[in-house]
C-alpha cells in the first residue's frame, strides 16, 4: 500500500467512527454500475466543505486491493447490494489530490512531478516491468494491463484547483488537461475514474479536452443528489439525536434544490451545528467574505439589481449554459451568477432555470461582502429594517409608511419599482432583520389568490405572524380588504395565534407621494 497507489482505508474508518457518520454508501452502488462501460468517467463538482474527499475515502477503501475493509462496510447501506463483494477491494487504485501536486510541485512542472512520484510506488509493485529508461505514466500502466490484465480504478480529488488557483496561467491549465486525457481517455486499463471539484469540466471554445466524462454539477446533480450534502430524513433524524430544533436547521442550512431531493442541507454546517449544539455561521466562515465581494462587484448590467432581488427573498432567472467553467472569463452576468451557484454561494432550481440565496447563513455572507464599499444604500436599508420590524409589531403604521418610503429611496437607483414582484422584493429587503425570527414566504397560496409576502415566527420566538398584502396605485385600504375578503390568514395551516394584516400602498405616478398602511391584529384558532 502506498500514499496514490492503493492508499490504506485509515481515513474512512476515521470517519465511520466519528460520532456524526452519515451513511452514503448507497453512492457505491452507482460506481459500480459504471465500472467497465461508456459511463465509466465521472466527474461530480460540488462547493468545498460539501463532502467531496470523504466520499473519494470512501471509494478509496472499497475498492483498494491494499486493503481490507468488509468490515467497514458492515450494516452500511452498500452492504445489501448484490455486487458489493463483487468489487470489494478488487482493484488497484490512483489517488490523486492534485492541490497537492500543484503546491509541492516547481512552477510549470506540476504533471511532471505528478509523473514521477506515481511511478515510484508503481515501480515498488511492479517494477520487474518497468524497466525501460523514460517510461511515461500513460505508457507505464498499458504495460501493467498487457502483462498482468489488471485495471486501475482513478480518484482524482481538486481536479480543478488548477482552474481556480492558476486562473492566469492558461498554458498550466492546458498542459494539465491534455496529461489527464492522455491518461485516461481511450485507456483500456482504465476500469473507472471519478473526480471530485467546485467546478465542472473546463471548457475550450466548443470542444472539451475531457469530453469523455459525464459531469454532474450544482446544476445538476442527477443520480447523485441525495450524495451531494444531508437530506432531509437524515437532518431530522440529526436533530432528534443532538436535540436540536430541525426548523432552524432548515432557516440556516437548507436551500439546495434539485429534481427529486428538493431539500439538501450544507454537511458541513449542520455536522458543526450539532456538536457545538448551536446553530451559527460554520461553512461560511472558513473562507473570507472578500471571496465573494469580488464576483458581486464585477461590472456586469444587471448584476447588482439580481442581487439585490435576492436579497429581497426573490430569484432569478439563469443560462448556466455559457459558463466557462473557469474564474477568470466572465462574458455575462449569468457566467458570475452561475459560478455563485458553483461555489454555493446560490441555490439553482433546474426547472425553472432559477437562482437564490438559499439559506440564513449565505445571506449573513452576502451582508458582510456588501458592508464594504459600493453598496451602502442596501447595506443603509438592512441596518433600518429593525426599526421597521419593530414599529411593525407596534402597530405604527405612520412609522411603517415612513420607513418603506426611506427604503425605496435607498434602493431606487438599484432596483425600480416597476411591477408588484418589484415591490415585493423591496419590501422582503426593508424587513431583513425579520429573519432572524421568521421564514419569509413570498406569494404564498391562499386558495383565493396569493398573499405577497408572509412571515411565520419560527418556533419559541414568541412573535406573531405577518401578512403583507402590496398595491400600486391603489389604496393601503383596499389591500387590507382583499386580505379579508380573500380569507389569507387561513393558508396559515398550523399556525395558531396572533397575525398582523399589513396593507400597503405605493403611488407609482407621484413618487413623491409617501407609501400609505394600514395594520390591523386579529387572532387565529
Amino acid at each position: 500500500m502506498g500514499i496514490y497507489l492503493n492508499p490504506k482505508n485509515k481515513s474512512f474508518w476515521e470517519a465511520v467512527r466519528s460520532e456524526i457518520y452519515v451513511d452514503k454508501t448507497g453512492l457505491i452502488a452507482y460506481t459500480n454500475k459504471r465500472i467497465n462501460t461508456e459511463q465509466k468517467y465521472i466527474c461530480v463538482s460540488r462547493p468545498r466543505r460539501f463532502g467531496k474527499s470523504m466520499a473519494l475515502n470512501m471509494l478509496t477503501a472499497y475498492y483498494s486491493r491494499g486493503c481490507d475493509s468488509r468490515d467497514l462496510f458492515a450494516g452500511r447501506k452498500i452492504e445489501q447490494n448484490r455486487e458489493f463483494k463483487e468489487h470489494l477491494n478488487r482493484y488497484d487504485v490512483i489517488y490523486l489530490n492534485i492541490q497537492q501536486f500543484l503546491i509541492e510541485a516547481d512552477s510549470g512542472k506540476m504533471t511532471e512531478y505528478l509523473e514521477q512520484e506515481v511511478l515510484r510506488e508503481l515501480r515498488k509493485e511492479y517494477g520487474e516491468l518497468l524497466n525501460r529508461q523514460g517510461i511515461r505514466l500513460a505508457a507505464a500502466l498499458r504495460e501493467i494491463f498487457a502483462e498482468t490484465d489488471r485495471q486501475f480504478i482513478f480518484l482524482i480529488d481538486e481536479w480543478d484547483c488548477v482552474m481556480r488557483e492558476r486562473p492566469e496561467s492558461e498554458a498550466l491549465q492546458k498542459q494539465y488537461l491534455d496529461f489527464l486525457r492522455n491518461l485516461l481517455k481511450d485507456q483500456s486499463y482504465v476500469a473507472l475514474a471519478y473526480m471530485t471539484g467546485i467546478l465542472p469540466v473546463k471548457k475550450y471554445g466548443q470542444h472539451s479536452a475531457l469530453n469523455m466524462f459525464w459531469e454532474y454539477s450544482m446544476t445538476d446533480q442527477d443520480v447523485f443528489e441525495e450524495y451531494t450534502g444531508f437530506t432531509e430524513d437524515e437532518v431530522k433524524e440529526l436533530c432528534e439525536r443532538f436535540d436540536m430544533d430541525y426548523e432552524e436547521a432548515g432557516n440556516w442550512y437548507d436551500g439546495y434544490m434539485f429534481t427529486k431531493f428538493g431539500h439538501i442541507y450544507n454537511p458541513k454546517s449542520v455536522v458543526e451545528a450539532m456538536y457545538r449544539h448551536k446553530f451559527s455561521n460554520y461553512w461560511t466562515s472558513t473562507e473570507t467574505y472578500d471571496a465573494l465581494k469580488i464576483y458581486i462587484d464585477m461590472d456586469f448590467d444587471g448584476l447588482r439589481k439580481d442581487i439585490v432581488k435576492m436579497l429581497g427573498n426573490g430569484r432569478v432567472r439563469v443560462n448556466t449554459l455559457s459558463f466557462q467553467n473557469d474564474m477568470k472569463n466572465f462574458r455575462v452576468k449569468d457566467d458570475v451568477l452561475t459560478l455563485l451557484i458553483h461555489l454555493g454561494y446560490l441555490g439553482y432550481d433546474s426547472q425553472q432555470e432559477e437562482a437564490f440565496i438559499p439559506n440564513k447563513e449565505i445571506i449573513r455572507e452576502f451582508e458582510n461582502a456588501m458592508s464594504v464599499g459600493g453598496w451602502q444604500e442596501v447595506v443603509n436599508v438592512l441596518k433600518a429594517s429593525e426599526k421597521l420590524l419593530n414599529d411593525t409589531l407596534n402597530c405604527n403604521a405612520d412609522s411603517v409608511a415612513k420607513g418603506l418610503d426611506r427604503a425605496h429611496t435607498e434602493v431606487a437607483s438599484v432596483l425600480t419599482y416597476n411591477d408588484e414582484n418589484s415591490l415585493s422584493c423591496a419590501i422582503s429587503l426593508a424587513y431583513y432583520s425579520a429573519r432572524k425570527d421568521y421564514r419569509m414566504i413570498r406569494e404564498l397560496p391562499t386558495g383565493h389568490g396569493f398573499a405577497d409576502v408572509v412571515f411565520l415566527p419560527l418556533p419559541h420566538r414568541n412573535k406573531p405572524a405577518l401578512v403583507v398584502e402590496l398595491k400600486y396605485d391603489k389604496s393601503a385600504g383596499l389591500a387590507m380588504q382583499q386580505m379579508k375578503d380573500r380569507h389569507y390568514t387561513q393558508a396559515l395551516e398550523g399556525y395558531a395565534g396572533e397575525i398582523l394584516l399589513v396593507a400597503v400602498n405605493y403611488d407609482r405616478d407621484n413618487p413623491n407621494k409617501p407609501h400609505s398602511c394600514m395594520i390591523e391584529k386579529i387572532e387565529k384558532q
